[in-house]
C-alpha cells in the first residue's frame, strides 16, 4: 500500500525553519493544493469533494485546477446537504475509498454532526476495527470578512471532545502538507482545521509526498522561563509574543502541538518541567475549549513541575461580533500572551 510506505519513510521529516533564500516556499494553499494532487495521481481511491471546489477561486486555491486535471468523478461540487453528503462520505470511505470533504467552515460541520458523531467516529469501535472509516474532513477558521457568529465559529473544543476523531490543526505550510498526507492515509476521521490568517504566510516545503505523524508536536522556540503553547494561528502570536518578551529578559519556549488528538503530552510536559510556568494560546473559546483541556493535563501530570497557576489566552465567553471594531477587542494576539506571561513571571 502507498500509504503506508509514504508513513515508513517519513517517519521524522525534517523541518527547516530557517531554510535559505533559494529554498522552495509555499503558501499554505498551495502547500494543500499540491498535497492534493499528489494524492489524486498516487491513489485512485481518494476523492475530493465539497462546495466550490470546482469554482474559479477553489476554495481559496485549495483546489484550483483538480477537476479539470482529475475529471468531476473524482473532484466535484456539492449540494447544500452537508448531513447526507457526509453520509455519502462515510459510507463511500468504509467501503475503501478515501474521500477528501472540503466543508468550508466548521460552522457547516454543525449540520453534519449526526454523521461525525454518531456514526464515522464510531463505526471502527462498534466492528471491532473490522470497519475503517479514512475520511478527511477539512474546514477553514479565522477572523475577517465580518463574518460574524455563524460563520466564524472555532469549534475544535467540540470535537476534540468526540472519542473516534482525528484532530489536526497545523500553522505553517510545511506542516499542512504533512499533516494532509498523514491524515488521508490515517484509516480513522479526521477533522482537519486551517486558519485563514496562516494563509498568506510562506514556508518551505518540499516537492514529494512526505507525512508528519500524528500526534508529534514541534518546539518552534526554545526558552526556558516560560512555555507558551499555541494551537494553530495564535502560534504566530505566540512567537512574536516570545520575540518581545526575550527584549525585556524573559526566554520564552513556543510550543506547536500541530494535533490535537491525539496530543503530544509529553512535548508540553517536558517543557513546563523545565520552565514551570504555561501560557496556553487558542483560537477558540475557554469555558470547555482546548486550551482548558491541555491545562486540565498539565495540572494532572506535570503538577509538581508548575511553579504558578496556568494563564489561558482564548476568546471572551460571547458570540463572535461582526464589526471590525469589535472583532479588535474579541480577538486576543501577541499582546494578550505578553500580559499573561508577565503575570507569571513577576510571581
Amino acid at each position: 500500500m502507498p500509504w503506508t510506505k509514504i508513513l515508513i519513510e517519513k517517519q521524522e521529516p525534517d523541518f527547516d525553519e530557517h531554510a535559505g533564500r533559494d529554498a522552495r516556499k509555499l503558501t499554505v494553499p498551495e502547500a494543500l493544493k499540491e498535497t492534493l494532487d499528489q494524492a489524486l495521481g498516487m491513489d485512485k481511491q481518494v476523492f475530493v469533494m465539497g462546495q466550490g471546489v470546482d469554482d474559479p477561486s477553489g476554495m481559496f486555491g485549495m483546489t484550483l485546477g483538480l477537476q479539470k486535471k482529475f475529471g468531476s468523478e473524482r473532484v466535484f461540487d456539492t449540494p447544500l446537504s452537508e448531513n447526507a453528503l457526509t453520509g455519502i462520505g462515510v459510507g463511500a470511505a468504509i467501503t475503501g475509498t478515501r474521500p477528501v470533504y472540503l466543508h468550508n467552515r466548521p460552522d457547516f460541520l454543525l449540520l453534519a454532526m449526526d454523521q461525525i458523531v454518531n456514526h464515522a467516529s464510531k463505526y471502527s469501535y462498534m466492528f471491532a476495527g473490522e470497519a475503517r472509516v479514512p475520511l478527511v474532513m477539512i474546514a477553514v477558521i479565522g477572523r475577517g470578512w465580518g463574518s460574524a457568529a455563524q460563520h466564524s465559529q472555532s469549534l475544535h473544543g467540540l470535537f476534540m471532545h468526540v472519542p473516534g476523531l482525528r484532530l489536526v490543526m497545523p500553522s505553517t505550510a510545511y506542516d499542512a502538507k504533512g499533516l494532509l498526507t498523514a491524515s488521508i492515509a490515517d484509516g480513522n476521521p479526521v477533522i482537519f482545521i486551517e486558519h485563514r490568517w496562516l494563509f498568506k504566510h510562506r514556508s518551505h516545503v518540499p516537492e514529494e509526498l512526505y507525512a508528519i505523524p500524528l500526534g508529534k508536536g514541534i518546539v518552534r522556540r526554545k526558552g526556558k522561563d516560560v512555555t507558551i503553547v499555541g494551537i494553530s494561528y495564535m502560534v504566530i502570536e505566540a512567537l512574536r509574543a516570545a520575540e518581545e518578551l526575550q527584549e525585556e529578559g524573559c526566554s520564552a519556549e513556543v510550543i506547536d502541538p500541530r494535533t490535537l488528538k491525539p496530543l503530544d503530552e509529553k512535548i508540553i510536559l517536558e517543557s513546563v518541567k523545565k520552565t514551570g510556568r504555561l501560557v496556553i494560546a487558542d483560537t477558540d473559546w475557554k469555558t470547555c475549549g482546548a486550551a482548558s483541556e491541555i491545562a486540565s493535563m498539565v495540572a494532572q501530570k506535570g503538577f509538581k513541575y508548575l511553579k504558578s497557576a496556568v494563564k489561558i489566552v482564548a476568546w471572551p465567553d460571547v458570540p463572535v461580533p461582526g464589526s471590525y471594531v469589535l472583532e479588535e477587542s474579541f480577538y486576543p494576539g501577541k499582546d494578550d500572551i505578553i500580559n499573561k506571561v508577565k503575570e507569571l513571571v513577576k510571581k
